[in-house]
């Protein structure tokens, strides 16, 4: 099984997504790994990308979680997945459960006016929050939580939804 742990930019995503694969003892996959070096250089540029600019990004994660499944292994994936039609495209990669990490505007714009290193600059918040079709199935966290708490959130859930698997 793969949980896809979605959401904007600085919602989170690859901080609860580490932290629950290290509590379950799963994989973890970073999306924004595998985009293409076009794509990084545009959104590094500040420039929105495109549904054509996500395609392959999108089918490669599908393959990657598809080999993942195929080996009998479980992972975390953090990946933005913000439209449901990104959503549908990763599922054709099998059984996964969605978690979304769910913020606002003031919430989320001082965590990536802090964020180093990262090629994402915050002037693309408003274009992820103007993509975001919030899903109507998942679990919903509130990222105003701690860590601790949402990890402890996620974890319980999927105990109990896929008991003896750790």
């Amino acid at each position: 099984m793969t949980v896809v742990i979605m959401g904007v930019c600085g919602c989170g995503k690859t901080t609860v997504g580490r932290a629950l694969a290290d509590e379950l003892g799963w994989e973890f996959l970073d999306a924004d790994e595998y985009h293409p070096a076009a794509n990084v250089a545009k959104m590094a540029a500040g420039v929105a990308l495109t549904d054509d600019d996500r395609w392959p990004w999108l089918d490669r994660l599908g393959h990657e979680l598809r080999a993942l499944r195929a080996n009998g292994r479980h992972a975390i994936l953090a990946c933005s997945a913000l439209r449901q039609i990104y959503r549908d495209r990763l599922a054709s990669a099998g059984e996964l459960k969605w978690v979304y990490l769910k913020g606002d505007v003031a919430t989320i714009e001082p965590r990536l006016a802090s964020r180093r290193g990262h090629y994402m600059p915050p002037s693309l918040l408003v274009s992820q929050f103007a993509a975001l079709e919030e899903p109507p199935v998942a679990m919903v966290v509130d990222i105003r939580q701690s860590i601790a708490t949402q990890v402890a959130q996620i974890a319980s859930a999927l105990r109990t939804t896929v008991p003896n698997e750790q």
